[in-house]
């Protein structure tokens, strides 16, 4: 399994922008899906974007594509989430979870299904003010 800590986060005002990163660490890590969820009080979580960090191919939301852009480091261990013309409903916990990339190979296996994935960061919240 891998580990996963997001950075990041905090509060903007609406309309602004804001980036979270996720570290991730853990043997054969670049062999991985990282995808960042959201997750506001009484919901379930939300796919937002997911990126396979050995080739670089991305997924998004259909409604947050656009606004939302992941991307990793040249080193393969961070993963970021930035975040623009941000507005209130985008106010949520947002964690990062990774999953080997051989199990997406399925095609019928979801990215944006919380229960394919193992390995979960701790959260980390985005405060969006109108």
């Amino acid at each position: 399994q891998v580990q996963l800590e997001e950075t990041g986060g905090g509060s903007v005002q609406a309309g602004g922008s804001l980036r979270v990163s996720c570290s991730v660490s853990g043997n054969g890590h670049n062999q991985y899906y990282v995808t960042w969820f959201r997750q506001t009080p009484g919901s379930g979580y939300e796919g937002v974007a997911a990126i396979d960090i050995e080739d670089g191919s991305t997924h998004y939301s259909d409604s947050l594509k656009g606004r939302f852009t992941i991307s990793q480091n040249d080193a393969k261990n961070q993963i970021d989430l930035q975040m623009n013309s941000l507005k209130a409903e985008d106010a949520a916990t947002y964690t990062c979870a990774a999953a080997p990339s051989a199990f997406f190979a399925n095609v019928r296996v979801r990215w944006d299904i919380a229960a394919n994935y193992r390995s979960w960061g701790q959260g980390i919240q985005v405060i969006v003010s109108s």
